[in-house]
């Protein structure tokens, strides 16, 4: 099983961050940076920690983040079936 597959069985979903910040030597102007990783709701974990370290080492200013998040598999989703299908 891969990692992906194994956070997600977990209830990991995908978290996708939309970050608006500010230029370090052209503050008027906002740039965009999308981040993606997977991340529990709803306290974000990995997503603070990302914001946390963007504050602390980063030269830009966050003007504002926007984020989605979508559980990828959920309970409903996953079911064991008993049976097999056999193509040529």
């Amino acid at each position: 099983m891969t990692n992906d597959m194994a956070m997600q069985l977990k209830g990991y979903g995908m978290t996708t961050a939309q970050i608006l910040y500010r230029m370090p030597d052209h503050p008027q102007l906002l740039q965009t940076y999308i981040w993606q990783h997977y991340d529990l709701a709803p306290d974000f974990p990995e997503m603070k920690g990302f914001l946390k370290f963007w504050q602390e080492k980063l030269d830009g200013p966050l003007h504002s983040v926007r984020y989605v998040h979508r559980r990828l598999i959920s309970a409903t989703e996953w079911r064991a079936l008993k049976g097999e299908f056999i193509l040529n």
